[in-house]
This record gives C-alpha cells, structure tokens and sequence, in this order.
C-alpha cells in the first residue's frame, strides 16, 4: 500500500512542477512587462488594507511588514528614547555605530501608508546597517498616524523630531552640521515635506535628503505608473490611505501633502530619488527629481526594473537601494 502511495505521488511531480511553473510565469508575466519572481510572490500574497483603515488594519499589516524584519547589525548600539512632539511624547529609536565620533545624522522617517510601521523595531535591520555602512547616527522617527491622527500630524511630528535631532546630536556624539533626512514611501514624503520646511524656516540645514519609493502627490492626479499599478502590484488601497490621512480634499495639493506641489524648490539640499519599475508612486518619484533639477538642486534618480514598491520580493534590488544611499550619504558627509 505505501509503495503503490510513492508511486503515485511520484508520477504526480511532473505535473505539480508544471502547474506551479504556470501559476509563477502567470504571476511574473503581466501587460506591463515581467515582475521579479519574488516581487510577484509578495504580491499575491500580501494582505488587503480592507474596506477601510483601522486599528485592527495596522496591526494586520505590521504583522505582515514583519515577515521581512532583517536582525540587527551586532556592532550598531540601539537605545529608545523620547521626543517632545506638539500633541505629546513620541518615540525616537537611535542607533550608534561603533567608534568615538562625532558622527554625522541621518533623521530615518518611516513609511507605512501614513496609517502603519510605528513599530520601530521593524525597522532594525535597514537603520542598524545604514548606520555601520555610513558611519552614521541614525534617529528613526515614531510619528502620530492616522485615521486617528489625519494631516498634519504626521507632518509636525517628523519636523519636531528632525529639530530634536539637531538640538540633541552633540549629546549622542553627532554632528549637527552634517545632518541628513531619509525616508521611505509615507516616509519619503514627510522627508521631502521637512527639507522643505527646514529650507523655509530657518533650519535646521540639511546636506543631503534620500527618497526611496516616495509618496509626493496626495492628490491622485493621473500618471501612467498610477493608472497602471495601482491595483495587483502591491500597493493596493491608495485612495484609503489618502482618505485616512487627508480627510480633508482641500488639503491634498497643499506642499505639506504633496511636497511635489510646492511652488519654489530652489535651496533644497541635494537628494538620491530611488523608484521602482511597477509602483504607482513611480512617475511622482521622478517627477520631483526633474523639478529639483530645474531648480538648480543636485538630484540623483535610480529606477529598478522588474521591483514593486518597496523592493519587497527583491533582495538584490533591495540591497543596491541600500547601497546607493549609503554611498549618496557618505559622499554628502565626505565620510
């Protein structure tokens, strides 16, 4: 009986192999061009924000975000501390390399759809890295989300955060004259939005600004990666985040929302703009590196071919995302 049971399992591989070869060519094959396999995977995998945001939604997506939480790097020192935002305390989460400094800063803002992410422990791996590979304090922000705290929460907090920072580096053996602000999606447009708030008022000056798959339009203006992407290629449910955190229409074309806005971006420190191929967020991305150009602001912009958002699928990608912003920041740093 069990010998006839292998048999017959055996003469069923073929078949298995072939069916799971198809869904995976189905998966990576689409109208737009070919996913990477592991990007396709996280895709359909991947859970709905669901028919609106909540608690319960975060906590579900958090969950999810921890399946690729990366271990610490053991020579980085992470301490928790605290900030004072404008509605009450937040947290920060630093992370020292080894050495003596003093080093330089990079104020680390999350992403998360402005509704998710506040686990700062998620972040370990990335930030503890950043810091060894740069040489470099890292600061990684917690911020009030939504839909409990719609814009400009998010907003405030991040630039009390960057100010805190600044004011506080000399305590943590930073340098505050070599500061540097990186975020990723929700995050890279609260990076973008507090480069141009410390541009306008009166500091604290930035040397280097890295955006990694940025949200910088909050008004849902057409664009081909937005018409082509914002279903099945993982980042599904745009216009509930928007609603979550802008409920208010009026507010989306304001800079704060969407920094791509901003009349006047002339000033602004140099930035890294990295996008990925099938992101709806894509032509914003690269959109705002061809407006800080035409504002004389040095821009570097990378596009990775074959990545959703986030790189989520795609460790090379991922890993040469990482390295480009290392490398951006050392030079801004003259490390």
């Amino acid at each position: 009986m069990i010998r006839r049971a292998l048999l017959v399992a055996a003469s069923l591989l073929p078949a298995l192999a072939l069916a799971g070869a198809g869904v995976v060519w189905s998966w990576t094959h689409t109208p737009h061009g070919k996913l990477d396999v592991g990007a396709a995977i996280a895709v359909h995998t991947m859970p709905s924000v669901g028919a609106e945001i909540t608690a319960e939604s975060r906590r579900q997506a958090n969950g999810w975000m921890a399946r690729f939480r990366q271990a610490p790097e053991p020579s980085v020192a992470i301490r928790d501390l605290r900030f004072p935002g404008p509605a009450g305390e937040l947290p920060l989460r630093l992370y020292t390399p080894p050495g003596e400094g003093p080093f330089p800063v990079v104020v680390w803002i999350h992403g998360g759809g402005f509704f998710m992410g506040d686990e700062l422990s998620l972040w370990d791996g990335s930030c503890s890295r950043l810091a060894a590979a740069v040489g470099a304090l890292v600061v990684s922000v917690g911020y009030r989300l939504a839909p409990e705290h719609p814009f400009p929460a998010a907003v405030e907090d991040a630039f009390a955060a960057l100010r805190f920072a600044a004011a506080h580096a000399p305590e943590w053996s930073g340098d505050a004259s070599r500061l540097a602000v990186m975020g990723g999606s929700a995050g890279g447009n609260l990076a973008a939005v507090v480069a141009q708030r410390a541009r306008r008022e009166g500091g604290p000056p930035l040397v280097y600004q890295v955006l990694v798959v940025p949200a910088l339009q909050a008004g849902l203006e057409p664009t081909p990666s937005l018409g082509a992407f914002s279903k099945g290629y993982g980042l599904d449910g745009i216009p509930k985040m928007i609603a979550a955190y802008l409920p208010d229409p009026a507010d989306r074309r304001h800079a704060w929302a969407s920094p791509l806005f901003a009349e006047d971006l002339a000033g602004l420190p140099p930035a890294l703009i990295l996008t990925a191929e099938f992101d709806p967020l894509r032509d914003e991305g690269e959109a705002y590196a061809e407006r800080l150009r035409a504002a004389g602001v040095p821009v570097a912009l990378r596009r990775f071919e074959g990545a959703i958002h986030g790189f989520l699928g795609s460790p090379d990608d991922a890993r040469a995302a990482e390295a480009a912003a290392v490398q951006a920041l050392r030079e801004a740093f003259g490390s």
